[in-house]
């Protein structure tokens, strides 16, 4: 098995350099290629995606993971789409940032480069072998995907596509490969290939995460788990409020931007949550509550130490009432996973304090947190939501795939 991933590793790293140096017309033509190919072997992505769910259902895996897992002829569509909008953005390789001169007639610049080898490592999802190989292309890295044993049919069906269409329109061979074993051992040798890989970024569960972190002598940037919060304030306009936690929680509760924790401004609570906890109810939501939650609306569950820390990932929410924005903000410190982060308010002040205060990788105001997505802000589609502040922070689009150096032209000069 380590012979199997060096051999991948090497030929990425050969491929790396011929990738960095592609045109902007040969990424953006093979990326339309692709798209087309996408849609044109929707069937058999289908069918492969199929094996995957039923195998899903007989291992009893959640109804979480399999909405994660799920392929449609819309999710396909849009997979494809993404290609077409990274396409039709600026490619960040080769842009100069800045440039300043010395007093001894240095001209001294920044520029974006290729960050080189890229393992991404992620779990469920197979729309993420299409958006991390088409925003490495574009950015000009070479990239090795391993996805998780329940996605490997679709897995293996997209890539076969990706890589085939890739070559044919002169994107270097070992650019785009995907790792099509399930033995969880070679994950562990992968992140100590360190003079091979030059950036690992997993997307999964806590577990997963845990495991590369611990294990990498690569740098790592992580996609952590989303456990995000909806505040809302004692001056929020309510049906407003009401229509952003509902799509928050319900619109799509498996992923790592809808919101797990409600918390409301105790002098809101009263008219607030009544209409609101039973619309939740209504929509098959599971419901948590704190003691003054449970006073206003008696029939949930009590909510524990455990739930407030915990991404559920599913129908399940947590509510909390809380005294003022102070105890709100000190709660999403306590518990939040710096991913995004709301408040519902119509003072100015408040919500300059929350954006200012609250540390997460995407804060809003009166917006859902549905919307802290690559694709969403515009980058036409994302490698992943990075939780943590260095070297980039929130999705991961193409700038943050990119390094820079410095670059100095002179004239004879000489350091006294």
């Amino acid at each position: 098995m380590k012979e199997k991933i060096l051999s991948i590793a090497q030929r990425a790293k050969s491929a790396s350099r011929e990738t960095a140096n592609l045109s902007t017309k040969i990424k953006n033509d093979a990326l339309i290629e692709m798209a087309r190919y996408i849609q044109d072997k929707k069937d058999l992505l289908l069918k492969a995606n199929e094996k995957d769910i039923n195998y899903a259902r007989e291992n009893g895996l959640s109804s979480a993971i399999i909405d994660r897992l799920t392929l449609t002829t819309s999710r396909i569509d849009a997979m494809a789409e993404g290609l077409r909008e990274v396409a039709l953005l600026p490619d960040p390789v080769g842009e100069v940032t800045r440039m300043w001169r010395r007093p001894n007639n240095l001209q001294i610049g920044k520029i974006r480069v290729p960050i080189g080898v890229i393992g991404i490592i992620y779990e469920s999802r197979p729309n993420v072998t299409v958006d991390a190989a088409g925003l490495c292309l574009k950015s000009g890295n070479a990239v090795i995907l391993r996805g998780g044993s329940e996605a490997i049919n679709s897995n293996i069906a997209i890539a076969d596509i990706l890589i085939s269409t890739g070559n044919s329109v002169g994107i270097p061979h070992g650019s785009i490969q995907l790792i099509d074993s399930t033995d969880r051992s070679i994950v562990n040798e992968m992140l100590k290939m360190d003079s091979l890989i030059d950036l690992i970024i997993p997307r999964g569960g806590h577990s997963l995460i845990r495991n590369v972190v611990e294990n990498s002598t690569i740098p790592v940037i992580k996609h952590d788990k989303g456990l995000c919060h909806v505040y809302v304030d004692s001056e929020a306009d309510l049906e407003m409020a009401e229509r952003i936690a509902f799509n928050a929680k319900v619109q799509r509760p498996g992923v790592c931007n809808a919101m797990e924790t409600l918390l409301v401004h105790k002098e809101s609570a009263e008219i607030f949550l009544p209409n609101m906890l039973k619309r939740f109810k209504e929509a098959g939501v599971e419901i948590r509550g704190c003691p003054k939650t449970r006073e206003i609306f008696p029939d949930i569950k009590s909510a524990t130490e455990k739930d407030w820390e915990t991404e559920y990932l599913d129908l399940i929410l947590s509510v909390r009432v809380v005294d003022n924005i102070d105890e709100a903000i000190n709660h999403i410190t306590r518990y939040g996973s710096m991913l995004a982060e709301a408040i519902i308010t119509s003072n100015y002040n408040k919500a300059w304090r929350f954006l200012k205060e609250v540390d997460a990788a995407s804060v809003y105001v009166n917006a859902s947190t549905r919307f802290t997505d690559g694709n969403q802000f515009g980058l036409g589609a994302e490698i992943g939501i990075s939780t943590q502040k260095l070297h980039c922070r929130g999705p991961m689009g193409l700038e943050e795939l990119t390094s820079i150096k410095y670059i100095i032209f002179g004239d004879g000069q000489i350091r006294e």
